[in-house]
């Protein structure tokens, strides 16, 4: 069935806003889209939108899992900190003992969509949220995360988390995938074997606090005394006294489908060598902010030239899955950077990141049309086109959006 909607306000992404614009959709499709003095296939449906209308964003790092403990896992100074934190309440086994739980995922996932996100790169250990994910309205790249600093058999790991992931049911909007948790959290072996399997894309936390950098460039530290306590540390492992991307670029980790979480310790040196290999930096600054990692350099990966996409992170860090608040703090961390970047950030280089460009990200034709519409407040027949992109990272609540077709 073919539908146009109108609106004061067309934000494409592919190309500049148009000021009172259409979509037109046929079926679950963008048909078309134009401007003044262009004629939709049909008349409008109903009136003029006092809204803009954009696609659906893409939170590109998430832990679905760990929705139950939202409001559990206090603020802390460091990383280390954060993590010993999160750990003792893992062990309580969630509530009545089971963990992870279904109903807060179910719930995080209502609420992303509800915020205007059609598409999540979920981390877990469990896989406890594909089924969840596969019934609800949103598309995932699902990464299948493995942890081992001692690891006999690297491989034999890798494969067995393969066939766990080949015995799901396959969804037309879901991906999976085989990823590392950290350079301090996985061996050598493990990071290559990962490398060498097959993966649309593989996400892993990179650089993301002063923890890390530490550990490997001296061995020592906070992340050594905690695998020390958990009986994981290796006595043959050597530091490799060099940089986060240096090491895992030694392991065929540094590539076009790497999506490099967090990244907040990481010099320009790094960037660089993210930006040349054409892999994806995911910023999750309020997630950031809470673990006591630091702040993210952004305005360094903007001008790194390095693709960046945005992320929550899980309830056990972050106040809400709205990927409009996340861009709101992006926007107060780096007022040089156009909010137009900011935007495609949210959208475009998420979705290609994930491996879902040729279907989300931007509204152009033939594209699924996972389309919202968020509500202008004021004169909006007075806005030019930073105006309005600059209040889509003002800081959006759900009930200002809705989801169109």
């Amino acid at each position: 069935m073919l539908e146009v909607f109108r609106a004061r306000w067309i934000l494409p992404i592919a190309c500049p806003p148009i000021r009172n614009g259409w979509v037109a959709v046929d079926g679950h499709r963008i048909a078309a889209l134009g401007g003044p003095g262009t004629e939709p296939p049909i008349a409008p449906r109903g009136d003029v939108l006092g809204a803009a209308i954009l696609p659906g964003l893409v939170n590109a790092h998430t832990h679905l899992e760990l929705s139950w403990m939202r409001g559990q896992v206090p603020p802390a100074p460091s990383m280390p900190e954060w993590v010993e934190r999160l750990m003792a309440l893992r062990r309580t086994g969630g509530p009545d003992g089971v963990e992870p739980v279904p109903e807060p995922i179910k719930d995080a996932i209502a609420e992303a969509r509800a915020a205007g996100t059609t598409l999540v790169g979920d981390t877990t250990n469990t896989l406890a949220t594909y089924d969840p994910l596969a019934d609800s309205e949103v598309s995932a790249a699902v990464f299948r995360e493995l942890i081992g600093f001692k690891v006999a058999d690297a491989r034999g790991v890798v494969a067995q988390a393969r066939a766990e992931l080949d015995a799901l049911t396959k969804h037309e909007r879901m991906q999976l995938s085989v990823v590392p948790h950290a350079p301090y959290s996985v061996s050598p072996e493990l990071l290559r074997a990962i490398a060498d399997a097959e993966n649309v894309c593989v996400s892993m936390h990179l650089g993301e606090s002063a923890e890390e950098m530490e550990f490997l460039k001296t061995g020592t530290g906070a992340w050594n005394t905690l695998l020390r306590n958990l009986g994981a540390m290796r006595e043959d492992w050597k530091a490799p006294c060099c940089s986060p991307v240096d090491y895992i670029a030694r392991h065929g980790l540094l590539t076009d489908r790497l999506l490099a979480v967090h990244c907040v310790q990481l010099d320009d040196d790094d960037l660089r060598k993210l930006a040349d290999a054409g892999a994806t930096v995911v910023t999750c600054p309020r997630s950031n902010r809470w673990t006591g990692a630091g702040v993210p350099p952004l305005e360094r990966f903007y001008a790194a030239g390095v693709r960046v996409a945005v992320g929550t992170d899980s309830l056990a860090s972050v106040e809400d899955l709205n990927l409009f608040g996340e861009l709101a703090l992006m926007r107060q961390l780096t007022p040089s950077v156009p909010p137009r970047a900011l935007l495609e950030s949210a959208t475009r280089h998420g979705a290609d990141a994930l491996g879902f460009g040729g279907e989300l990200g931007t509204i152009e034709a033939g594209k699924r049309a996972e389309l919202i519409a968020v509500t202008l407040d004021g004169d909006v027949n007075g806005l030019n086109d930073d105006d309005v992109e600059a209040y889509l990272v003002s800081g959006i609540t759900p009930d200002r959006v809705r989801w169109l077709a």
